[in-house]
């Protein structure tokens, strides 16, 4: 039997509170859902108790024994760990080396006994028979695996050290229907065997065929636990949300019904999307939402040309497929990433190289740097972009000045598709205030705009409509005066609003 009570856990990255005041209980034979809008902090109380993080305030307290967890191993140790949807396997590796990495079963203490590790790698997998290949074997390497197989070796392996405790960080995303349906009749059965699960989740109706209780956070800081049989999802989306600071919606006047449609989207598909279809007028700006890792990015690098697709785009009244990001940047199409480290700035070159980086063929060989000096200076001035000089390097600069030149290469291209990808992310309230004043700027000069944004204060403060996305489909399109945050939040967890009656049946004497 295990008792685990997080208990006012605090965690700080400098300025940034991650977690305000964590609490979470769960009993053995218990699971407990684990639920919260974007930034919530629901993935940093999940790795402060799994000892992938320290926290900086709060206690642990296991059996009623005060517990800190140094590591991962620490907290195995003690029967806790994990399964992430980001996975932690060895591509190289086969089924079997990647279930017992780090706790091989030895012969004689000194030797591996891979006779034992692959038939209980088989015992296994035959948990989950029927809804995987039967060609896979404890010897099929994981580089072979799809991506729903990956995500069963992951929760193969948390199994597989006899935990007293497992929380499944948004494990069934990756998983079809017949999988998730077996993984909950074995929460089910090591439920009753004795085992605490905690559940993290986006999906209202798993939680509602699988929890007890759910604990629901909102803006680092725990708002509540409820019994499930007692609470609907109407109950659950108004936690979520209750107390958020209100947004006032940018006046302005709505995008003609008659302006040109720039984008027209068609049953886009790719291995995250399922059928995505929208328009977008020119001078419209069209958000996107959803909580995290539903799609949207893939939809913003289909429609640039950075990942394959299936589908219909037509642009301007002309049928494309671009596949490449080039293609459709000839085509006045902009793309600005949100990760400006890794995707957005040459970090060793200077400010003009970066600003110049999009537009190197239209100032010739060898470039006209007159021109683009003074190009590159004027759309710095719009920026309001505070620097030394356009020949510092762009990693003097701070972040909200860094994405302002991310921002800016594109802007010397005059785009009339820009899609954005997250861009505020990381960015201090001043300069998010200048980004959108040039959002409405660009929105004034016609500019069509797709804007992705993990905050969903901005979505609703600056979006003519807002498309939800939820498991690679657009799950609810918000207009008017139906953008409001719990519509957003609804959708983003697939909520139906169902009302209590309709929770899970009760089991039979």
């Amino acid at each position: 039997m295990v008792t685990l009570s997080a208990q006012h856990l605090v965690k700080r990255y400098g300025g940034v509170v991650a977690l305000a005041d964590g609490n979470l209980e769960v009993q053995s034979g218990q699971v407990v859902a684990l639920i919260g809008a974007n930034g919530s902090g629901k993935s940093t109380l999940s790795k402060i108790i799994t000892g992938v993080v320290a926290p900086n305030e709060g206690q642990l307290l296991l059996d009623g024994q005060s517990v800190s967890f140094s590591s991962p191993l620490a907290a195995r140790q003690k029967g806790i760990t994990a399964v992430y949807q980001e996975l932690s396997l060895v591509p190289e590796m086969s089924i079997s080396e990647n279930i017992w990495l780090s706790h091989e079963p030895m012969r004689y203490g000194v030797r591996l006994d891979r006779k034992a590790m692959q038939k209980r790698a088989q015992e296994l997998l035959d948990l989950f028979k029927g809804t995987i290949p039967a060609s896979l074997t404890p010897t099929t390497p994981v580089y072979d695996l799809t991506p729903d197989e990956r995500q069963i070796v992951e929760i193969l392996k948390a199994i597989s050290q006899d935990p007293q405790l497992v929380i499944f960080d948004e494990a069934t995303a990756s998983l079809d229907s017949a999988q998730v349906t077996r993984l909950f009749e074995l929460i089910e059965d090591w439920k009753s065997a004795g085992m605490a699960i905690v559940f993290v989740s986006h999906r209202m109706d798993e939680i509602f065929r699988v929890a007890d209780q759910a604990t629901v956070l909102r803006n680092g800081s725990h708002v509540g636990t409820v019994d499930i049989a007692a609470t609907s999802e109407r109950q659950l989306v108004q936690m979520m949300i209750e107390g958020a600071a209100a947004l006032e919606r940018e006046a302005r006047e709505p995008v003609a019904a008659g302006a040109p449609i720039r984008l027209d989207v068609r049953d886009l598909t790719t291995e995250k999307l399922r059928g995505v279809s929208f328009d977008l007028r020119d001078g419209e700006l069209l958000g996107i939402g959803g909580l995290q890792g539903q799609g949207q990015s893939d939809l913003l690098l289909a429609i640039f040309g950075a990942i394959p697709f299936q589908g219909a785009l037509t642009l301007s009244g002309r049928r494309v497929h671009f596949s490449h990001p080039r293609q459709a940047m000839k085509q006045d199409v902009a793309f600005v990433p949100g990760d400006r480290g890794n995707e957005g700035l040459l970090l060793i070159r200077s400010i003009l190289d970066n600003l110049m980086l999009p537009s190197l063929r239209e100032f010739g060989t060898p470039l006209r740097m007159q021109r683009a000096r003074s190009e590159a200076g004027a759309v710095s001035d719009d920026l309001s972009l505070v620097m030394a000089s356009l020949d510092a390097p762009v990693n003097s600069l701070s972040g909200g000045n860094a994405q302002k030149v991310v921002i800016g290469k594109w802007l010397l291209r005059d785009p009339k598709l820009l899609l954005l990808n997250d861009p505020t992310k990381g960015v201090d309230v001043g300069a998010k205030g200048e980004f959108y004043k040039l959002l409405a700027d660009l929105r004034h000069q016609g500019t069509a705009i797709l804007f992705y944004s993990s905050d969903d204060e901005e979505l609703l403060g600056l979006c003519d409509r807002v498309l939800v996305m939820h498991d690679g489909r657009i799950s609810a399109e918000l207009a008017g005066e139906n953008v409001t945050r719990e519509n957003l939040v609804a959708a983003s967890m697939g909520a139906t609003h169902h009302d209590a009656s309709h929770h899970k049946e009760e089991p039979t004497a």
